[in-house]
């Protein structure tokens, strides 16, 4: 993915030097190459140094159905902190560079330069949102998106509703069964909970303690604030030096345990009640 959006940012900036070229010719702009190249490239410099903030964003509060109405007004509020920091950050570049050339570096009016900066940030900054919405939507609906199954489908419940058995995964148009039973581990992103299941990775819409509020607290057991493990796929628990531990995973995969849950997790192991006043 980041070469991605090396390869989006780096392609509009050349695209944007032979224009400003061009046009700097035909109308006999003063304008050296280098300077148009430092201009292009420091405010690419910049944008793609944002881009991790502006994704980790979108990850942590994304625009969806029943959210949007809310939130879009944050990410319009982003957009504004986006194109001042970018002006900051590429103004600081292009004074640089041009010091070193002994050239004085002229940014113009600052009122014009924001409101043409934005123009061209808000667009930027909407582009990167929608893409990654879309790349996530269409993430999701590979993989297979899970829901809760409280009952089955026929005959009478083996187990009571409030302890789901199963979750239907939709996946590319098809319906899936997945049973509780399968579930290695739950972790927390975002809106979601991706349910690890045999190597893949099932999003449920859901929070972790949502989830972790109606599975068997005696199977499942929290780990850590974005973990909940099954407590059978746990082959080894290792003690860090912080107090923390790692959790070696049947399959061997390796997962954060913090301290606030490791004695808890290790009585559970052990088959013995927690000790009092621990969580």
């Amino acid at each position: 993915m980041l070469v991605f959006w090396v390869l989006a940012f780096g392609s509009a900036a050349v695209s944007n030097i032979l224009t400003l070229r061009i046009d700097a010719h035909r109308y006999g702009l003063d304008a050296g190459t280098w300077q148009i190249v430092t201009n292009e490239f420091t405010s690419m410099a910049v944008s793609l140094l944002m881009l991790p903030f502006l994704l980790r964003a979108c990850d942590r509060w994304p625009l969806h159905a029943d959210t949007w109405k809310r939130r879009l007004p944050l990410y319009v509020l982003g957009s504004i902190v986006w194109c001042l920091l970018h002006i900051a950050g590429m103004d600081l570049l292009r004074l640089a560079v041009f010091s070193l050339m002994g050239v004085r570096f002229e940014p113009g009016s600052l009122r014009l330069q924001l409101i043409y900066e934005y123009l061209k940030d808000v667009r930027t900054f909407f582009i990167v949102v929608a893409v990654w919405h879309l790349v996530e939507w269409f993430g999701r609906h590979a993989r297979g998106e899970a829901s809760l199954l409280d009952a089955p489908d026929e005959g009478p419940p083996v187990e009571p509703v409030d302890r789901p058995g199963r979750f239907l995964v939709r996946k590319l148009g098809r319906d899936f069964l997945v049973a509780t039973a399968d579930i290695e581990w739950a972790q927390a992103s975002g809106n979601y909970v991706n349910l690890r299941v045999r190597g893949r990775d099932y999003p449920l819409r859901s929070t972790l303690a949502a989830l972790e509020a109606r599975l068997d607290p005696t199977v499942f057991v929290r780990a850590h604030r974005s973990y909940l493990v099954r407590l059978a796929q746990v082959s080894a628990i290792e003690p860090l030096d912080a107090g923390d531990a790692r959790l070696h995973m049947a399959d061997g995969t390796v997962l954060p345990c913090s301290r606030r849950y490791r004695e808890s997790l290790r009585s559970l192991a052990a088959g013995t009640d927690p000790a009092p006043g621990r969580t």
